[in-house]
């Protein structure tokens, strides 16, 4: 196999997982008319057709699907052999692509980057911000941050941060028409703001619970966002109930922007955990990453 065997298959490879040449082509930082060129070459080398294009994506052709399937294992090989050598470096070094939310970025993995970057100039980091659940290994991400719930058998989860709480919270202009909830199933009787998932698109159910009672509520009402950011704002402009995470509106109830309720249907949940397979070999900066990252109480946060 020659340089450029090596370098079209790779190609091929990132259509495949995209299915899209413009995403391809940004993400190998070449143009699409290039990529294209790129792609007739080795189907021509090879004899056979890999990819179908139609108005909306990119299909693999039988032969493109099994091409694929034996590349991926294979040139993640590649990669991970590569990476290993930053290893004999004497200072660690390498990229880390992380998949994160924006709130889990902004509270944990930020502040701790802030301390662990300086003293590692020559490790990247690179976070992908995103509230849908990426697969960290078709998209070639080092690992993820997702709340503490079930994962994959082969994934290692270390616990970055403390427990979290959610809050219901409405403005008092709101409440001043209205008596408050005190119960979940009052929820009915209010307007609330709902959240939509930018995965599924589904919309957030409200999950709350007291003296191990869990009660899964669909709210209604005339607003519907994507971003917590925008329910917390249209629930202190007193359009209804928002539900997002006690430490977003910390300050706005301190000053009493914001009234909470159902304070004791909303108990303490396991927080942010990084997440990465098994399997992979790690380079030493992401070991020193992990650690840095790895939560030891409030007040002992120790970095790498």
């Amino acid at each position: 196999m020659n340089r450029d065997d090596l370098v079209d298959l790779n190609a091929f490879l990132m259509v495949a997982d995209e299915r899209s040449f413009t995403r391809a082509a940004s993400r190998l930082g070449t143009s699409q008319s290039t990529l294209s060129h790129t792609i007739r070459r080795l189907e021509a080398r090879l004899g056979v057709r890999l990819l179908v294009r139609t108005t909306r994506n990119v299909a693999l052709t039988e032969a493109g699907d099994q091409l694929a399937q034996t590349l991926r294992p294979a040139l993640q090989s590649i990669d991970q052999r590569l990476a290993s050598l930053t290893a004999l470096r004497e200072q660690p070094a390498g990229t880390i692509r992380l998949t994160t939310s924006e709130h889990a970025a902004s509270t944990i993995v930020w502040p701790v980057l802030e301390t662990f970057l300086p003293r590692y100039p020559d490790i990247q980091v690179e976070l992908s911000l995103s509230s849908a659940l990426a697969d960290i290994v078709t998209e070639k991400f080092d690992a993820g941050v997702r709340l503490g719930e079930s994962l994959a058998k082969d994934m290692i989860a270390v616990r970055i941060g403390p427990p979290l709480r959610m809050a219901v919270i409405g403005a008092p202009a709101y409440f001043a028409a209205r008596p408050p909830p005190l119960v979940p199933g009052d929820l009915a009787a209010h307007r609330c703001i709902n959240l939509r998932f930018q995965s599924s698109g589904g919309l957030f159910a409200w999950d709350l619970c007291r003296d191990g009672r869990e009660v899964r509520v669909r709210v209604d009402g005339q607003l519907v966002f994507n971003d917590t950011k925008m329910i917390i704002r249209a629930a202190e402009a007193g359009f209804g109930l928002g539900y997002v995470m006690e430490d977003q509106v910390q300050a706005y109830l301190a000053d009493g922007r914001l009234v909470r309720v159902l304070e004791d249907w909303c108990p303490p949940f396991p927080g942010y955990h990084l997440y990465y397979p098994s399997r992979r070999q790690h380079t030493a900066a992401f070991a020193l990453l992990v650690e840095a990252l790895r939560y030891r109480g409030d007040n002992d946060r120790m970095s790498a």
